[in-house]
């Protein structure tokens, strides 16, 4: 059974300054990212997100509380999945055979993002200044080396403009009684404790995120 999730319209637009608990984001319910992939890991972070909209943009603010941080990728577009990183995919709509997009940010604020046809699949990478309209919150240095291995509590907060996606996909823009599908990930591919984690169940008995076909439902109300 695949997840569902109920996107509210924002009553202000956020302020990407990572205020979880504040005025706009204070009483939109999270979604748990805790379903294990791969080997259990010696610590499991609690990893959690949340989604608002408008008529511009759909707001991804993202809270862990994790051990073993580090972040090491200088430069966006490297592989920050190796890094302390939480991922948001998702299709502009229904049909998940017109592909996804994937953004993908570890907790120095350093991105990975593309449109991609199929999995791996015609990579449609967004340029620096597309990434600069995310706005992107992060709440760590850019570089976390070495691993921090005490508790810390970090957090990722961005905005998706549709401009950027209606230039590489069809996008059933984010209002009243849309659906989108999507999923959440958290991962740690290269720290001392390797972990991959989901919203939506995904069935494979290794760690993949890039498998559409397990995304659950962002429902906009």
């Amino acid at each position: 059974m695949y997840e569902k999730y109920e996107v509210l319209r924002a009553v202000k637009q956020p302020k990407s300054d990572g205020n979880w608990s504040g005025e706009i984001w204070g009483k939109v319910k999270p979604l748990d990212i805790k379903n294990p992939m791969g080997p259990k890991p010696k610590f499991t972070p609690k990893a959690q997100a949340k989604v608002l909209y408008d008529d511009r943009f759909v707001y991804v603010i993202f809270r862990v509380e994790d051990k073993y941080v580090r972040a090491t990728a200088q430069r966006h577009q490297e592989p920050v999945f190796i890094d302390s990183c939480v991922e948001f995919f998702f299709t502009p709509g229904e049909d998940i055979s017109q592909g996804y997009i994937n953004i993908e940010i570890n907790c120095g604020g350093t991105v990975v993002s593309r449109h991609q046809t199929a999995p791996k699949t015609n990579p449609q990478p967004l340029t620096d200044d597309e990434i600069r309209m995310l706005k992107i919150f992060h709440s760590e240095p850019k570089i976390v080396e070495p691993e921090k291995q005490e508790p810390t509590t970090w957090l990722i907060e961005y905005r998706v403009p549709h401009q950027i996606l209606e230039k590489r996909c069809a996008v059933i823009r984010s209002a009243s009684g849309v659906t989108w599908r999507a999923n959440f990930y958290k991962c740690g591919d290269k720290t001392s404790n390797p972990h991959w984690l989901t919203w939506s169940v995904v069935d494979y008995p290794e760690p993949r995120f890039h498998m559409p076909e397990f995304f659950g439902t962002l429902e906009f109300k």
